[in-house]
């Protein structure tokens, strides 16, 4: 038998660090981004990238464990049409999430050759740049739907 409260800690923590990391990187990424100094762009591309490996990645994984375990614990059938809607949005992020961790990495890469070089940003960069900022969007507002479910566990 797992400790559900320890369990429900886990899960929201990593929930608020998927959530937080999401926020923070999309905000740092497009701070340093519309700032235009490729330096800036350098390192706040770094830093999403290292954010995303440190602090999302863990939290990916530890979620649908911690999701599962709770709902095994708490007797809530794996079934019910608000645990399905949840990893059916949850999907639906990941979706949006590994295309936008290749233009992440890709962008840093583009950017920190532009630096070394000199040259000036090229327009597949910008063009990464607005898918990676297009994506986003859909997945934070999965991720506000999801945390609606998971407090309502509607019944529908």
């Amino acid at each position: 038998m797992v400790d559900v409260n320890l369990l429900k800690w886990i899960h929201i923590i990593s929930s608020t660090v998927l959530f937080g990391t999401g926020l923070g990187t999309a905000f740092h990424g497009l701070a340093s981004n519309l700032r235009g100094d490729l330096r800036a762009i350098v390192v706040g591309n770094r830093n999403v990238v290292l954010a995303d490996w440190l602090f999302t990645t863990p939290a990916v994984i530890v979620q649908p464990v911690t999701g599962v375990a709770l709902a095994l614990e708490e007797g809530w059938p794996l079934t019910s049409n608000w645990i399905l809607a949840s990893v059916a949005l949850y999907i639906f992020v990941g979706a949006c999430w590994l295309p936008v961790v290749w233009l992440q990495i890709r962008m840093a890469r583009i950017a920190e050759a532009c630096l070394e070089t000199g040259a000036p940003l090229p327009p597949e960069y910008k063009r990464y740049f607005r898918w990676w900022f297009a994506l986003g969007w859909p997945a934070f507002l999965a991720m506000l739907v999801i945390f609606w479910l998971m407090v309502a566990k509607p019944q529908f």
